[in-house]
């Protein structure tokens, strides 16, 4: 039922706003079923890009020791031409307040966990309640080819596009990649664009 009503607003061509508000109200399965029947997204839409990011399927408490809304942003190294990024964090006032970055004594933004985008392909994805999870039409957030410590080296986010051609709304979902086993998470995740990339890390 959810995801019948996700796919009708979404072919209406409902704003992106109004749909990732559908997003924030689906459960766990409802929102892997949106994963898996996702559509591509051309890596080279993503470069320079900021995403405002709401973390979805986690418990009240855990959200509280982490956050809620984030900024994901997307850079295309000049010199080595790979598509990169890392997280902002930001200050959580709530879905509706303007997102404000954490900012450290400097004056720029609170970065954290740079990750590599990469193709899905190689990727074996884990099995979640019983079964193989199938999410290789988008894009792969690799955070371990990226200098990152444990636990977040093992973190792997596949994103895909809501709708076909589209970027301005994506959806993802984040996995444990341990070498011979892979642990999925509850954690999913919407990106909204924002617009340009204002600073760069990493």
């Amino acid at each position: 039922m959810q995801t019948a009503r996700f796919s009708a607003l979404a072919a209406e061509g409902t704003e992106p706003a109004r749909l990732a508000e559908e997003l924030w109200g689906m459960d766990g399965d409802a929102l892997l079923e949106v994963l898996e029947g996702g559509y591509p997204i051309e890596p080279a839409a993503l470069d320079d890009t900021e995403y405002r990011g709401v973390s979805l399927g986690l418990p009240p408490l855990a959200e509280k020791l982490s956050w809620k809304t984030f900024r994901k942003t997307f850079h295309r190294d000049p010199t080595t031409g790979t598509l990169r990024g890392w997280n902002v964090r930001l200050e959580q006032r709530g879905l509706d307040a303007p997102d404000e970055p954490m900012r450290l004594r400097d004056g720029s933004p609170k970065t954290f966990g740079p990750f590599e985008v990469c193709s899905t392909a190689g990727y074996p994805m884990p099995r979640r309640e019983g079964r193989k999870v199938w999410c290789h039409r988008g894009l792969m957030l690799d955070y371990g080819r990226q200098p990152n410590r444990p636990p977040l080296k093992f973190l792997r986010d596949p994103i895909v596009a809501v709708r076909p051609g589209e970027v301005d709304l994506l959806l993802g979902w984040s996995y444990l990649d341990l070498g011979a086993l892979r642990l999925p998470t509850p954690s999913f995740f919407t990106l909204e664009r924002r617009g340009p990339l204002g600073h760069t890390a990493f």
